[in-house]
């Protein structure tokens, strides 16, 4: 399995038409040149239909925004860890606010993707159940407020004790967890008051795919990750 390097910024392609085919691409080659130009560890997930294109042409992570915890078979419109893997990607978000999931089949998903060699990254929306998702062991965590997404509002700044209360509930469960935040996030300060709040990175999807330049605002966002570390 792939290590990654903290912090860690990912970016989420979600099905914007500014993230979608060939633009996707564009929008991905983005990322790896701000990563390879800053050192950055920078993640990109990108629609189901672009990830095999993208996967072999750029040099920098990719996750799915979604896997489903089934074995090969009659699964129709159901997405396969076999055919992630054979697309190049190496890890997925899961129960992501927009397509969350009953705390068992996260569990499932969780195991399958440690049997697969996938990275999890599971996405929760309080702290309470951060901690529970903590229980199950992903690579990953991330709180992300739903009522904040989008809204270029960041939880940094509105909702601070959601950050600090996730933390210190995961960290009682597993230390060594990483621990990414996202929601409104849109400027290079809410990169690095997530930082100082103790996060080791950050989900973002609309501060970037639906920036002006989002080469510009990725590449403040990485200087932003690198002065903290």
């Amino acid at each position: 399995m792939l290590k990654l390097n903290e912090p860690i910024i990912i970016v989420n392609f979600k099905t914007y038409i500014e993230s979608t085919g060939k633009k996707a691409i564009e929008l991905a080659k983005q990322a790896e040149k701000v990563s390879k130009e800053t050192g950055a560890q920078i993640i990109v997930a990108p629609q189901f239909v672009d990830l095999a294109k993208i996967a072999e042409d750029i040099d920098i992570p990719v996750f799915a925004q979604h896997l489903d915890p089934i074995t090969p078979g009659n699964n129709t419109g159901h997405i396969l860890a076999e055919a992630l893997k054979e697309a190049g990607v190496v890890g997925t978000l899961i129960n992501h606010s927009e397509r969350q999931l009953r705390l068992i089949d996260i569990q499932k998903t969780v195991e399958l993707t440690k049997e697969k060699g996938l990275i999890s990254c599971v996405c929760a929306n309080n702290p309470a159940t951060s901690a529970a998702i903590a229980a199950l062991n992903p690579d990953i965590t991330s709180i992300e407020p739903p009522e904040l997404i989008g809204t270029g509002i960041p939880v940094s700044k509105a909702q601070p004790e959601i950050i600090t209360n996730t933390i210190n509930l995961v960290h009682q469960i597993n230390k060594k967890m990483p621990i990414l935040c996202g929601a409104g996030i849109s400027q290079a300060e809410d990169v690095t008051n997530a930082l100082k709040l103790g996060t080791q990175g950050i989900l973002v999807a609309s501060g970037i795919v639906k920036a002006k330049n989002p080469y510009n605002t990725l590449y403040t966002f990485a200087n932003a990750t690198q002065q903290q570390r």
